[in-house]
């Protein structure tokens, strides 16, 4: 990616642009989300609304008071789906400094639902009259225009009809209810939505209006979760440990209730939403990471994630969704996903993913081993069998016996591991590496599968020797098929530069080692595919100046010459991705590594206010106390939220545990 526009594209001030997300305010429960600015209010902002799935129902949103200006002085999350807006109603108030007059405005969000309770409170000695309006603008712009910076013109599919006390917008399958007990409920030559409350204000009381929106589409692929996720009760601190530990997963863990979702045929199985606002919906190796790290505290999300990604594993070969057997998938829509500028078109239901796979085996093995029932591992176990069988016979598209990816449609992603960006995967002079591509971090994952895949087999009904499954799937077959990856690793992966020796990022199409500094090798640590040296080596790095910044570890390498503190993959932190790296140096008994590494995720915590978004600036700790934002990350983001509880089952190995009341 260039760092310098084109000149036509400077000039181009009208070009959309991403929304920024640093500033905005968010309450939610997935499929639904509300974003607003500080004041509460909608419209202000583009990527301001009322979403529900991949739909923004509602563009503009306002509170206004006929006889005074609002102005707003506190603003208050309670949790992932309220928030408590403060101001001041001061042209009613008397002359004196105190302000008597209050107006508190309280949001909840739940699944399909949005209300909001607006409370006049009083102080003076007399009677107050006011006039409260809400302005509402129905929108039904696609999540994908609003992210690309396409949404804005008015819908002129939207229909409005008004009942006492109700308004109802409809544009296709999509529909919201507004209800307002009380208020005078009209519509506007502009097609926005009025509702008009007179309050009177006892003296030294209160007095409340109250609305609510019902959302409808018909065209959802998921949908909420019921009840509470049981893991956000299991989170026990070990005495004496870091009290901002506590606060970060107490924001946390809300998070990840709140970011639940099951699909139509299924709703008792559950599954963590990638993240807002963009990624409400199934992502395979992200609710699988989500899962993985969230297992000290919850086996049964890891459980109910394996399923559901289980009954939607590939059967068959097909090169427009890059399905093939066994396959497990990368993302589910409702409708295609164009990428603007990128030419990228990914169908609704996209397999291009090389890791999902391997993943899901490692789960597997790994929720089975943190107590998962085994029946309801052995229902797993044909699902187990086609994901080894992809891992053997089509992870590796030219025949080098490493795991692999390419798009071959030219409308896919270009690259398919979790560094997904055009331009993630670089040699150290910035040259852009050419497919098919190798990952460094998919071998670790692929090793690790095959020997947990082993284990599994092994322990339900396919003991050594015996004939129940094919000559590949046999354990020791599969170890012995791990053993050679290992050692075809070791012979050509390992690069030397100036940054010293390390593993490359990746091999390329003529099977070079691409030679950049990232953080992918951290995810090598705890797979067993290193040996103990190596993974110290790897660890030391890690934590050396050119990739730690203080906040978490880079993506790239400050030696490197792509390296940019703002790119998205090229020299930014991702929590998950630190995380990651935490939880093999977990594994791999590197424990004063993994210490070292929780600290800077605990010092990002705290200067993101304990919700960590999808990823921040590469920027060293030692130039700002807090980590800049990269202002279109998504938050909450599930696996930033679960790195949480990878950082608690560091404090409780190196603590005695004990429950904090």
């Amino acid at each position: 990616m260039s760092l310098t526009p084109e000149p036509e594209r400077a000039a181009d001030r009208t070009a959309p642009l991403q929304p920024l997300l640093s500033d905005a305010v968010i309450a939610l429960r997935a499929p639904t989300q509300v974003w607003s600015g500080r004041d509460g209010d909608l419209g202000g902002a583009p990527v301001d609304g009322v979403y529900h799935g991949d739909v923004r129902h509602v563009s503009g949103l306002t509170c206004e008071c006929a006889e005074s200006p609002v102005e707003y002085i506190s603003l208050a999350p309670e949790g992932a789906s309220r928030v408590v807006f403060g101001g001041l109603l001061r042209a009613v108030d008397d002359d004196q400094p105190d302000p008597k007059v209050r107006l508190v405005r309280d949001r909840r969000v739940a699944d399909g639902e949005v209300a909001e309770t607006w409370t006049v409170a009083s102080h003076l000695p007399e009677a107050v009259r006011v006039t409260l309006r809400l302005r509402l603008r129905p929108d039904f712009a696609t999540l994908h225009d609003v992210k690309a910076g396409l949404a804005g013109a008015a819908n002129p599919d939207v229909a409005v009809t008004v009942a006492p006390g109700s308004a109802t917008a409809s544009a296709g399958p999509r529909s919201f209810t507004l209800t307002a007990d009380g208020a005078t409920v009209t519509t506007t030559a502009g097609g926005e939505v009025e509702a008009v409350w007179p309050l009177d204000v006892p003296p030294g009381g209160e007095a409340e209006a109250a609305w609510s929106l019902a959302l409808h589409d018909g065209s959802l692929v998921v949908r909420g979760a019921a009840g509470t996720w049981p893991g956000a009760g299991r989170a026990d601190l070990p005495a004496g440990a870091d009290p901002r530990l506590g606060r970060w997963l107490a924001t946390a863990l809300d998070d990840l209730d709140a970011l639940r979702l099951t699909l139509p045929d299924h709703p008792d199985d559950d599954f963590f939403a990638a993240g807002a606002p963009w990624f409400f919906t199934l992502f395979g190796r992200d609710a699988l990471w989500a899962a993985r790290l969230a297992l000290p505290v919850d086996t049964g999300a890891a459980a109910s994630t394996l399923r559901v990604l289980a009954r939607l594993q590939g059967t068959t070969h097909d090169v427009e969704t890059a399905r093939e057997p066994g396959k497990i998938l990368h993302e589910l829509r409702a409708t295609p996903l164009a990428i603007p500028h990128d030419d990228v078109v990914l169908p609704p239901l996209y397999y291009g993913s090389v890791d999902s796979t391997p993943l899901w085996v490692c789960l597997l093995a790994d929720a089975w081993r943190a107590g998962m029932p085994d029946a309801e591992v052995a229902a797993l176990l044909p699902a187990l069998r086609g994901a080894l069988t992809w891992l053997l016979e089509h992870g590796d598209s030219d025949g080098d016996g490493f795991l692999d990816y390419i798009d071959r449609t030219g409308r896919g992603l270009a690259n398919q591991g979790w560094k997904d960006s055009g331009d993630s995967i670089q040699w150290r002079d910035g040259t852009l590496a050419e497919g098919p591509i190798a990952l460094c971090e998919v071998q670790g994952y692929a090793y690790e599968a095959a020997l947990a895949g082993a284990d599994l087999l092994e322990a339900f009904g396919s003991p050594e020797p015996g004939p129940k499954e094919p000559g590949p799937l046999r354990p020791a077959a599969l170890r012995a098929w791990a053993r050679d990856l290992r050692a075809r690793f070791a012979r050509t992966y390992w690069v030397e530069t100036p940054e010293g020796r390390y593993p490359a990022v990746a091999l390329d199409r003529h099977k070079r080692p691409v030679d950049t500094l990232t953080s992918n090798i951290g995810h090598l640590i705890g797979t067993g595919i290193l040996d103990p040296a190596e993974e110290l080596h790897v660890a030391d790095l890690l934590l050396g100046p050119t990739m730690s910044t203080g906040f978490g570890i880079r993506t790239m390498s400050t030696g490197a010459a792509g390296y940019w503190p703002l790119s998205y993959h090229g020299g930014s932190v991702w929590t998950h991705d630190t995380a990651i790296v935490v939880h093999g140096m977990h594994r791999a008994g590197r424990a004063e590594h993994a210490a070292r590494t929780v600290d800077g995720l605990l010092a990002a915590a705290e200067g993101f206010g304990y919700r960590v978004p999808e990823l921040h600036s590469g920027d060293p700790a030692t130039r700002a106390g807090v980590p800049t934002p990269y202002p279109a990350a998504c938050r909450p983001q599930a696996w930033s939220a679960a790195a949480a509880i990878t950082s608690l089952a560091v404090a409780r190995a190196a603590r005695t545990p004990a429950v904090v009341g």
